[in-house]
């Protein structure tokens, strides 16, 4: 079930509003940013956020996009005086790359470097590592090897070994079983707030926009018998994040129709490597840590040993689903918010609270 309670403010005319809202409302930019030789680039879809400030770099979940990050960076934003990079991760969202089907840990370790040393040259001022699930892990991967000198903290956010390692084989499943088209952003929206997937409608109807794309289906087949084997389907050059959705909404004709930007069953050979390890690896690197879980019962057993020993704050969220900076985006801004205080990362801003509420 979703929350109805909080998205009163998104009814017309007594109705919940499932449009789709653009990235400009809460970021200031969006940049695509060029890795590796001008013959042979890739090039990472960036947003961000503030002038000031350390840089927190939002690196999202399997499946989601930058823009999961958005309602997040407003609320952090208004807490303290921190600058946001939140890219999209190969072959998610915007992000075009050579070998998009390449999900090792140290190539997109090695990606969100690339992306920090194009940004910011050689220099770069103080970052915070924040990281959701796949995200987090990557994070923590970064982390160990020491490839952002200038790293000065890392929150792992609902990415613990023992829980995702029980998990990976129920993936499969649920990929299986969420709908393989939508008939517009619409109705993609709605799905995805009705059936748990984000419990936010705020958020879903932002980032909803980076996990599907508008897809022109050449046979005309309807969409309940659409197919993403047999189906032939084009991409459209047609970007969503320039508004051209959100503000006119064109007719979508029956050959249209919106489909899942990244086909996450093909990365299966790379789950495990997501996760073996990430605990130890977490536990081992000698910075400031954060961990923040959608439960108590996500510990692992080498976790509980090391939270138990002080060698990182933790803090367990209200209920909530996986996607919990979307779901619960002001609780993990104040988490986060209070661990950069705590740390003298950044200068709060306003009446923020004193970092008192984390455990240790």
């Amino acid at each position: 079930m979703w929350e109805e309670n909080s998205d009163t403010e998104h009814e017309v005319g007594g109705k919940l509003d499932y449009s789709p809202v653009s990235w400009r409302e809460y970021f200031d930019q969006m940049e695509d940013v060029n890795v590796g030789p001008a013959d042979n680039r890739d090039v990472f879809r960036i947003y961000k956020a503030g002038s000031e400030g350390p840089v927190l770099v939002l690196l999202h979940g399997g499946g989601h996009s930058a823009l999961s990050w958005a309602v997040f960076t407003t609320a952090i934003s208004s807490r303290v005086t921190c600058r946001v990079l939140a890219m999209d991760l190969r072959g998610h969202g915007g992000t075009l790359v050579r070998q998009s089907d390449d999900f090792s840990t140290q190539t997109m370790s090695s990606d969100v470097a690339n992306v920090i040393q194009a940004c910011y040259g050689e220099a770069p001022p103080p970052i915070i590592l924040i990281g959701h699930g796949v995200g987090g892990a990557i994070a923590v991967h970064t982390a160990s090897n020491m490839l952002l000198p200038t790293t000065a903290g890392l929150v792992a956010i609902d990415v613990v070994e023992g829980s995702a390692m029980e998990a990976l084989h129920s993936i499969q499943n649920f990929l299986k079983g969420r709908p393989k088209s939508f008939k517009s952003m619409d109705h993609a929206i709605e799905w995805s707030v009705k059936s748990g997937q984000i419990r936010n409608l705020e958020s879903a109807r932002v980032s909803m926009v980076g996990q599907i794309k508008r897809c022109e289906v050449e046979e005309a087949n309807s969409l309940e018998e659409a197919s993403p084997v047999t189906d032939v389907v084009v991409e459209r050059n047609e970007e969503f994040y320039d508004q051209s959705y959100v503000n006119d909404k064109e007719n979508v004709t029956s050959e249209s129709v919106y489909k899942w930007r990244i086909d996450l069953s093909k990365s299966e050979k790379y789950w495990d490597g997501w996760f073996r390890g990430t605990s130890n690896l977490f536990l081992a690197c000698n910075l400031p840590k954060l961990l923040l879980l959608a439960g108590i019962d996500r510990l692992d057993r080498d976790l509980t040993i090391g939270q138990m020993q002080g060698k990182f704050m933790m803090q367990v969220l209200p209920p909530c689903g996986h996607a919990v900076q979307e779901d619960k985006p002001d609780k993990v801004a104040e988490a986060v918010a209070s661990f950069l205080l705590r740390h003298k990362f950044a200068e709060a801003r306003g009446e923020t609270k004193s970092p008192n509420s984390l455990t240790r």
